[in-house]
């Protein structure tokens, strides 16, 4: 068999056996589990300089290990300048195999490199056990040259799960790494 990513693993041999405990679920199927990680990027000054698209796909593109895609604009905006079917950002869904990858990546490489770093906050969640991440620095990822950045930006990094309620969505995250901030 192929190779199988370090916290996928873990999730198949701990974090399932502790979810199970700690929330009592009767089947394995209904123990909630990480669907897709999304990454997205607004470039809004990209309205006046086309490069910027180009800029951002390639570091997201570095960032995940996976092709990164332009979003378009939906309506015209005369105020920002925007015009229908204008490229205003950068996005990448990734599943499966390069989504345990990256946040391997994220929780043991970037995060600890952000400056005064104390845990992430716990109010990011929706309701309906999704989790929102923003990242103030690209820098903070190895992957990223600090010499080659033309303009520090951030991005938001979006966790979906199938878990039912925040707590258990928060639960799951906890255990397969992602520091939260202590109350």
């Amino acid at each position: 068999m192929g190779y199988i990513p370090r916290l996928k693993q873990e999730y198949k041999d701990r974090v399932m056996s502790a979810l199970t405990e700690e929330f009592g679920y009767k089947n394995v199927m209904q123990v909630p589990k990480l669907q897709k990680i999304v990454i997205s990027k607004g470039v809004g000054a990209a309205v006046s300089d086309k490069k910027l698209i180009d800029y951002a796909i390639e570091e997201i593109t570095k960032i995940s290990g996976q092709k990164a895609v332009a979003t378009i604009s939906k309506k015209d905006v005369a105020t920002f300048k925007l015009r229908k079917g204008m490229p205003i950002g950068v996005k990448v869904t990734l599943r499966g195999e390069k989504m345990y990858e990256f946040l391997d990546r994220l929780v043991t490489s970037a995060l600890p490199r952000v400056r005064d770093f104390n845990g992430i906050k716990a109010t990011g969640f929706d309701g309906r056990g999704n989790y929102n991440l923003g990242v103030t620095e690209q820098i903070i990822f190895p992957e990223i040259n600090i010499d080659k950045v033309n303009k520090i930006s951030g991005m938001d990094i979006t966790f979906v799960t199938n878990a039912e309620t925040d707590k258990e969505a928060k639960s799951l995250l906890t255990e397969l790494g992602v520091p939260f901030k202590k109350n």
